[in-house]
């Protein structure tokens, strides 16, 4: 039988936990509101309907459209190619309800562990050309920045899940989108940060590119919320990352997280191949593991699908740095697109010599990689647990 405190989060949920109320949003960095669509569902409750006229009344200048009866994903964009759509959902928010929000990866072909992760919003407004979420079937055909406004009803469902299996589990928020960026708008964290700190089960890993820290730094935590930085080394970023904080922006939030108790990871994915990427990647992975007090890296390569490419090649051409390093017609296993295997060995050791050359006893780990590339690897270098887990 679940201990008191569990039984009160499963059978008091919505009571326990609300939207937030007493904030100031502020406009997050490198997101040009131009749009906001009020979706289904959306003003459903006095709660809901008084957040998100709020965020409205903030963006005074912006255009308000209600949707009331067209789901979250079903917004029609416009836009002559896929390439306009997509630059034209960058620019529209949209606030919604994601009814299927707890959700279990079920991964086939790989090595990824599976493990549950949830979704208070939807896709990001950086605008990295490699993001495979751009070639998602979620994202593809209705390419919004969303916000879904059933946080009680989402933090309810983690609660039920993880006292049923009654051991601390990890919920990964950033498979769906970036975890934090919209956090200034929001003040989620301010809600979701102390909901996982009282709980005796439940562990929150949040992945995200924001160097939006300031609620983190004056949440409640417990050390139940684990932060994670996706990263590249700068001259990278500055090529494929468009529109996201730098990365020493990144780093330094790092840092300052990491001061406030917060366990922090990296994840260097996708890593990319280009001219000097050795002495690139070297140099990079250095100073981060010298400044960074890292409790586990993660790396992949890139392992995506058609629709995410043909974006990609748009924005850069046919001989970018990635697709010239593609394997063509070699969508086996799980279905992705990858480099060769052969390639990819040689890109694990090398940031792997790097990274624990300075932190012999760093855990490093591979991100959805095939079998055999992992076994091959593991044997050289002994890998640990990936990111998305405790």
């Amino acid at each position: 039988m679940p201990a008191p405190n569990q039984l009160e989060f499963l059978e008091h949920g919505t009571a326990s936990v609300s939207l937030p109320t007493a904030f100031e949003p502020v406009a997050p960095p490198r997101f040009a509101v131009q749009r906001i669509v009020l979706a289904k569902a959306s003003l459903d409750t006095p709660e809901r309907e008084a957040f998100v006229r709020g965020i409205c009344e903030f963006y005074s200048g912006v255009p308000v459209e209600e949707r009331l009866d067209v789901a979250h994903n079903r917004i029609e964009l416009g836009g002559d190619t896929p390439a306009a759509t997509h630059a034209e959902g960058k620019r529209t928010l949209v606030f919604g309800v994601l009814k299927s929000a707890v959700r279990f990866s079920e991964e086939r072909g790989n090595t990824c562990p599976n493990y549950r992760h949830f979704s208070v919003y939807g896709f990001c407004p950086y605008g990295c050309s490699y993001c495979y979420l751009a070639g998602t079937q979620g994202v593809w055909f209705s390419p919004t920045v969303k916000i879904y406004v059933n946080l009680p009803e989402v933090l309810k469902e983690i609660a039920r899940t993880v006292n049923r299996l009654a051991r601390p589990t990890s919920f990964y928020h950033g498979k769906l989108q970036d975890g934090l960026a919209l956090d200034p708008l929001t003040a989620y964290s301010t809600v979701l940060m102390p909901f996982f700190a009282r709980h005796a089960y439940a562990r929150q890993v949040l992945l995200t590119k924001s160097a939006s820290i300031e609620r983190l730094l004056a949440s409640e935590h417990n050390g139940h919320t684990t932060l994670s930085w996706s990263l590249n080394p700068p001259e990278v970023a500055a090529r494929f990352e468009a529109n996201a904080p730098s990365v020493e922006e990144r780093i330094e939030a790092m840092q300052r997280c990491s001061a406030a108790g917060y366990p922090v990871r990296a994840v260097i994915m996708p890593i990319i191949p280009v001219t000097n990427w050795e002495d690139q990647y070297t140099e990079f992975i250095q100073d981060l593991v010298s400044r960074v007090p890292l409790e586990r890296l993660t790396m992949g390569g890139i392992c995506s699908y058609g629709h995410a490419l043909q974006l990609m090649e748009g924005r850069l051409g046919r001989e970018n740095a990635i697709s010239c390093n593609l394997v063509p017609n070699a969508r086996k296993g799980d279905g992705r697109i990858r480099y060769a295997p052969e390639l990819r060995i040689r890109l694990y050791g090398h940031l792997i010599k790097a990274a624990r050359g300075l932190r012999p006893d760093l855990t490093v780990a591979l991100c959805l990689e095939e079998r055999a590339v992992w076994e091959h690897i593991h044997k050289r270098w002994p890998l640990g647990r990936c990111n998305c887990v405790l």
